[in-house]
């Protein structure tokens, strides 16, 4: 059974729009760059430093509306066994990721981000950047939309008085569909989306869907870099 949740849930919150503002606008600033990235990419001379200033904006934005994430303050209330849980799936969901890149469980082409340089060597600021910002800030910011946000939203517009544990199947599965339609890899998405949605609503607390994220995405990082797997970053 789903354990009492540990956010705190009070009358006093601030209005809904903004807080659900604050939660999607560093989305939404980051999938503008992907959809710009054709025009402003060739801008730079190398389009691949798009990435730094992308998940540089998105880091910012985090920081400026760092106070609004009520749901990020409670992480010293997480039980042993949920941050065990959440590294277990973490890792789970990296190794059925690499494993989910059938044609037809894929959707358009994935040129990926390669950081080799025309030497053969691979660039390490590039790399580094990137695996930084895969597995440090869009845990923090996907896990913010889809999950606290959207999955909640989808059962009260007032969403920050809805506690993890009280979400539907619903909008547990619609939000994993939305996850995984925004993915490449969509039916890998899904399989993500569901692992780290039921994380949210069995530990009640953010931040452990958050740090099974990051696992997942430092491994795929790391096992890109080892394997030159591009197609997959």
């Amino acid at each position: 059974m789903p354990r009492v949740v540990d956010e705190v849930v009070t009358s006093t919150v601030k209005p809904r729009a903004a807080a659900a503002v604050s939660r999607s606008l560093p989305f939404a600033i980051y999938i503008a760059f992907l959809a710009a990235s054709p025009t402003l990419g060739p801008l730079l001379g190398d389009p691949r430093w798009l990435y730094a200033i992308q998940i540089g904006s998105v880091l910012g934005l985090l920081c400026f509306f760092a106070r609004d994430y009520v749901e990020l303050k409670c992480i010293s209330s997480i039980r042993p066994a949920d941050w065990a849980r959440s590294l277990t799936i973490g890792i789970l969901v990296f190794v059925a990721w690499i494993h989910l890149d059938h044609p037809a469980l894929s959707v358009g082409n994935a040129g990926g981000f390669n950081p080799t340089l025309a030497s053969g060597g691979v660039s390490p600021a590039l790399a580094l950047i990137r695996l930084c910002g895969a597995a440090i800030v869009v845990p923090v910011m996907e896990e913010l939309f889809w999950r606290s946000f959207i999955m909640r939203w989808i059962d009260r517009t007032n969403f920050l008085q809805l506690s993890p544990a009280s979400i539907s199947i619903k909008a547990l599965v619609v939000s994993t569909l939305l996850f995984g339609v925004e993915h490449h890899l969509w039916a890998a998405g899904i399989v993500a989306g569901l692992a780290y949605g039921w994380l949210y609503m069995r530990a009640g607390n953010l931040w452990v869907p958050i740090t099974a994220h990051a696992v997942t995405n430092l491994l795929l990082g790391v096992w890109v870099l080892w394997t030159g797997r591009w197609e997959f970053w």
